[in-house]
């Protein structure tokens, strides 16, 4: 990378920085602490998965309805085929939207936990501290990792819908709704993977929110 586009780059991460830890500052003096961010974030998180599922299992009927008619208006099959496709790119960017959004404030979280852990004076409460921040680390990575799991599952899915999608554009045509039907089985088992994939990431979020909020 060149000189000319790292400091840009810095320079943007600093800034996306400044804005978040202001955020948290204003979120704490009206009483919304960085935990209750988290959970609120965790639970936003969960529900675009819930919502991605639904639109995966949309698009996957739309497809099923195209390869399976023997006569059908091939363009106005297309455009409906297409609009599936862009609303699960835009569910798909959603879910990991909102999947940054918890990294960015666990690891404000995680930060201003161990800070505070050096201004113990009393050694049982801050070994205490220490043992709560480890397993609340190590859950949220369990967690985290089920997300990121979940979201790069959807890639490959939408890359199979976007070639079909492109390819129907492209041979509005009896023999290309053929060609369609053979992908078919594969991009239904795709999306079959993902949603039990969402459904593990789902559970995974509802036993961190309820460990964490004990």
């Amino acid at each position: 990378m060149t000189r000319s586009l790292v400091f840009p780059l810095l320079l943007v991460a600093t800034l996306v920085s400044a804005c978040s830890t202001a955020y948290y500052g204003a979120m704490e003096k009206v009483g919304y602490h960085k935990r209750d961010i988290l959970v609120s974030r965790v639970e936003k998180a969960k529900d675009s998965q819930q919502e991605a599922q639904q639109q995966f299992k949309s698009a996957l009927e739309r497809f099923e309805s195209v390869v399976n008619l023997a006569e059908t208006d091939l363009l106005k099959a297309y455009k409906k085929l297409n609009d599936e496709y862009e609303d699960s790119e835009a569910a798909a960017a959603e879910v990991s939207e909102r999947i940054d959004e918890v990294e960015d404030v666990a690891t404000a979280l995680f930060r201003e936990w161990r800070k505070e852990i050096g201004l113990y004076q009393n050694p049982t409460l801050k070994a205490s501290s220490e043992s709560k921040l480890r397993d609340t680390q190590a859950r949220y990575k369990q967690m985290m990792a089920s997300m990121r799991k979940a979201e790069s599952s959807m890639k490959p899915v939408l890359l199979t819908l976007r070639d079909n999608v492109l390819f129907l554009k492209h041979n509005l045509n009896a023999q290309a709704v053929g060609a369609l039907r053979s992908e078919f089985t594969a991009l239904k088992a795709d999306i079959t993977s993902l949603i039990a994939q969402m459904n593990r990431s789902i559970e995974s979020s509802n036993r961190f929110i309820a460990e964490i909020k004990e």
